[in-house]
């Protein structure tokens, strides 16, 4: 069976309408919306003063790695593969440097010398799997197009809360800045975005006001298990678009959240259901089901593994296919 999500990509230019996605019931995303109120630049401001302290907080834990620790994939003069451990923030931070590139850098250097320079894509903290570095210009150069163009190829798997109910299909939810819960994400409405109207760049910065971002991914179930008795189901997902934190709100407003989310999951940090007032799917994990889930899973990390990837080599040209084992 195919599941899919559709909806349109960007604001028209002289309406204030942005899209209404339509769901597989007929109903369109902001159908599911109570009525919105307009939004106050000093509480936004204050709740992402105070949200981003917090996410501070918690970098600051970020495990500091020695090359010992490093788990390499695959090294050559132009590139590393890294396959990175949950816990670990991918780049540094201005105020914390124990973070994946700087135990890279530190352990094989690179040939500008400097440590930002070998980075052409991330992970999130809690987010384990296949890391890609560059060594040397060169590398840089060409892996920075390669995506920028589309060209890597990276899977994720994923554990998420019930039964999926389908086998496969995409899930097409457009993206947008969340001022309710800053500085996280949440699917895009008509009514979120009358929401922003009269606010300016300099009242609560650009990223808030950016336009709706198309974002796709694509879901396979690979097997339906259980975690102490409570459903869940293991998932492969491709990120189409690669947006900020797309899969995480995707599976969530799809209702079925990723186990151990902490943000995007039941009572995390970010809006729940990836902001709409219900999962889309039919056989969206139900509240008790996810509060036992989470109960389960008490403090283990996020269930989502960057898997696979695979693209060209930015010098040679050589395909180059890579697959980490999944840590759950």
């Amino acid at each position: 069976m195919r599941f899919s999500l559709i909806a349109s990509a960007f604001l028209a230019a002289a309406s204030v309408d942005a899209f209404a996605p339509i769901l597989n019931n007929g109903r369109s995303v902001s159908s599911l919306q109570s009525t919105v109120e307009a939004v106050s630049a000093t509480e936004f401001n204050s709740k992402l003063e105070a949200q981003l302290a917090k996410m501070s907080a918690k970098d600051a834990e970020s495990k500091a790695l020695t090359k010992e620790d490093l788990k390499i994939v695959f090294e050559d003069e132009h590139i590393i593969v890294v396959d990175k451990p949950t816990g670990v923030l991918c780049v540094p931070t201005k105020e914390i440097n124990a973070s994946l590139s700087q135990a890279v850098f530190d352990a094989f250097g690179s040939e500008s010398g400097r440590a930002d320079k070998m980075v052409v894509h991330r992970l999130g903290m809690d987010t384990s799997g296949l890391v890609v570095f560059a060594r040397t210009d060169a590398a840089l150069s060409g892996m920075n197009t390669l995506f920028r163009t589309r060209q890597v190829t990276r899977t994720y798997e994923a554990l998420v809360c019930g039964s999926v109910g389908e086998d496969s299909g995409v899930i097409n939810m457009p993206l947008m800045r969340d001022y309710e819960f800053p500085p996280y994400m949440r699917v895009s409405t008509d009514e979120h975005q009358r929401a922003l109207m009269g606010l300016s760049a300099e009242d609560v910065g650009k990223k808030l006001l950016e336009r709706p971002k198309e974002s796709l991914t694509k879901f396979e179930v690979t097997a339906r298990e259980e975690l102490e008795g409570n459903a869940v189901s293991r998932v492969s997902l491709t990120s189409i678009s690669g947006r900020t934190h797309q899969l995480n709100v995707h599976c969530a407003a799809y209702g079925h959240p990723i186990v151990g989310d902490k943000v995007y999951g039941i009572n995390g940090e970010a809006a729940a259901n990836g902001g709409l007032a219900e999962g889309t799917s039919s056989s969206s994990a139900s509240g008790d089901l996810q509060e036992s889930i989470a109960s389960a899973s008490g403090d283990k990390s996020m269930c989502v593994h960057a898997k696979t990837i695979s693209f060209e080599h930015p010098v040679s040209g050589d395909k180059l296919s890579f697959e980490s084992a999944t840590p759950f």
